[in-house]
């Protein structure tokens, strides 16, 4: 089922508790595999909006993500950052957005060799510490296709983890996997296309209509040490 969005926004609730504290660490990694999450376990009325690709720079993003408050993470891919970091580091910086790993080139990364996989995943890593200032730790296989060797690949890029989601936000409309609401700890997909404010709007209305307030993903995967 779907929900369209009302128009325009409504206000950033206040935080819950001070973003950028770990709250949970991600699944543990076993046999060299990076976890794979899906859902974030949580009692808390918690939401996780995640925004990919890169490949449309709409200029009302920035100022849209940062009064907000929703502090998505963006799992970017290289050849749609390279071209502007700019734009998606005045995201990170005002929006408080966490950068994450999407490979360099978008490929379906299931099946393929490790060494295609580890240099797409590896790379991107390298390439958003170089111009995000911080290595990335989370991980989003693209079209949320993986394998085995994906998540070897991803540990050995280290990663904590490879990051699913439970509903997305296309045209304007949150679309739900399961049921017809958002519930505690489901993580939301969304692109950066040029539908990107009326799908960014129908996610802050969702959340609101179902009583939940977004909260950092990184909060809730950070690494183990």
């Amino acid at each position: 089922m779907s929900t369209p969005a009302p128009s325009g926004s409504p206000a950033a609730a206040p935080e819950p508790y001070p973003f950028g504290t770990g709250q949970a660490e991600a699944p543990a990694t076993v046999g060299g595999l990076a976890p794979v999450v899906r859902k974030i376990e949580t009692d808390k009325r918690y939401v996780f909006l995640t925004i990919d690709d890169g490949e449309v720079r709409d200029p009302a993003a920035p100022d849209l993500i940062a009064t907000s408050g929703a502090r998505p993470t963006l799992f970017l891919n290289e050849r749609y950052f390279r071209p502007a970091p700019e734009y998606f580091r005045d995201i990170q910086e005002r929006g408080h957005s966490v950068i994450g790993d999407h490979t360099v080139n978008h490929p379906n990364l299931r099946g393929k060799p490790y060494a295609l996989q580890h240099k797409e995943i590896c790379d991107d890593a390298a390439a958003e510490a170089a111009d995000f200032g911080q290595r990335p730790t989370l991980f989003r296989p693209p079209y949320g296709n993986y394998d085995d060797t994906t998540r070897r690949a991803a540990a050995d890029c280290g990663m904590a983890a490879l990051v699913l989601w439970t509903a997305a936000v296309n045209d304007g409309v949150v679309q739900f996997q399961a049921g017809d609401h958002l519930r505690p700890g489901d993580i939301v997909l969304m692109h950066f296309r040029k539908t990107f404010t009326a799908d960014y709007q129908a996610f802050l209305h969702r959340a609101t209509q179902d009583g939940l307030t977004p909260v950092p993903l990184s909060d809730f995967l950070t690494p183990r040490h």
